[in-house]
């Protein structure tokens, strides 16, 4: 999508520069094999060294545990890049970053630390993270995990469901409610009692790794739980928080993909003896998604930027994912549209898009729940309770 207002003038060339490598991993590296991976389900897996050789995996961890001490808008600049590829990939990469090395780094001791992040980071080991539930989605609160303390650890029993990752994963970091309150664990895959299981039959997110976590008894060493995770549901939350900044960023990168292939298809494709690029209703759809794209990077950028001066709370995070995701959404929907019959083959990737933001509107926060976070930080009303 070309920068018709001068949006990267924005930007510092540092950022620009990792995400214009990530930018060309994904056209040459990525995109060649996308549209077999989706048709067939299946990640990509022999890309995550590559993945991981391009720094972005730990990006803004402290260069100790390897990484780049890179700022919020430069991650979301990667995030958008990555999905415009596919929502897959940046997922797979949004789960390691926010949701296993995030919470280790900031909830994990100083020996959790040393075993965990540097592996995560080069990308010799791979993470999940079990939140939801079976019967527990919106209202985390109501898990039905447990965790009994006995001598030397704890017994998990339960599952989680529709994680990311989840029957590659070697590590699992696993929320469940123990008589003090819900804590955080690493959950290794090795440990007996714990087992996964990949759910089929996805028309969404097709190339991405989803399954459920399964514990049956399942001893988890007190060395494994994370220490410093001691405010319950909230800290669990926090991690939630950080993937919906990267999601907010990526929705719209698969949103600028849309539109760039809805607009040159529209200079081509004559109807009437004339490109249909040349007809209003085109044109006010093709005006509607440029403008709707623009607001969503400005206000992301924004919200960036409050982010790295740690000014941006909560609530702003579910505004840039609300947005972004809806945004992108509809961005999708109608693009399929402008290609008429070729918007539903994978040949033209819009389909593909379409459906996977399905889930982007619905996962890490339905665009219901980001509704009521904005509606209680406004009003300080709990339309929750």
């Amino acid at each position: 999508m070309d920068d018709t207002i001068n949006i990267e003038t924005l930007f510092q060339n540092e950022e620009l520069m990792i995400r214009d490598s990530v930018r060309q991993f994904v056209d040459h590296e990525f995109m060649p094999l996308i549209t077999q991976a989706y048709e067939k389900a299946c990640f990509p897996k022999e890309l995550i060294g590559r993945i991981a050789e391009l720094g972005i995996l730990g990006l803004t961890l402290p260069e100790t545990y390897g990484g780049s001490q890179a700022k919020a808008v430069t991650y979301g600049l990667v995030c958008q890049e990555l999905e415009r590829g596919d929502s897959g990939l940046r997922s797979f990469v949004s789960v390691q970053n926010s949701l296993v090395l995030f919470p280790i780094y900031t909830y994990g001791s100083d020996a959790q630390k040393e075993k965990w992040l540097k592996r995560l980071t080069t990308g010799k080991i791979i993470g999940c993270f079990g939140l939801t539930e079976p019967d527990s989605g919106s209202d985390p609160a109501s898990m039905r995990t447990t965790a009994q303390k006995i001598s030397g650890g704890w017994l998990l029993n339960g599952s989680k469901m529709w994680i990311t990752n989840a029957t590659i994963a070697d590590i699992a970091i696993v929320w469940a409610k123990t008589e003090e309150g819900i804590r955080g664990f690493i959950v290794e895959k090795e440990f007996s009692g714990f087992s996964t299981q990949e759910i089929q039959y996805k028309l969404s997110l097709r190339a991405s790794v989803t399954g459920e976590l399964i514990f049956k008894n399942c001893f988890v060493p007190e060395e494994n739980i994370l220490p410093h995770a001691t405010r319950g549901l909230a800290d669990a939350l926090a991690c939630l928080t950080e993937a919906r900044f990267g999601i907010s960023w990526g929705a719209i990168g698969a949103a600028m993909a849309c539109y760039d292939i809805a607009l040159n298809y529209a200079k081509e494709r004559k109807q009437f003896n004339k490109p249909i690029g040349s007809f209003q209703l085109i044109q006010t759809q093709l005006v509607d998604m440029w403008s709707e794209i623009n607001k969503a990077q400005l206000l992301n950028l924004h919200i960036g930027r409050l982010k790295e001066k740690n000014q941006a709370n909560f609530a702003l995070i579910s505004l840039v994912k609300m947005n972004g995701a809806r945004t992108a959404l509809e961005i999708a929907r109608t693009a399929r549209n402008i290609l008429g019959a070729n918007g539903i083959s994978l040949e033209y990737h819009v389909i593909r898009h379409m459906n996977n933001l399905e889930t982007v509107f619905t996962y890490e926060g339905t665009d219901a729940i980001h509704h009521l976070i904005l509606g209680k930080f406004l009003t300080d009303i709990d339309a929750f309770t």
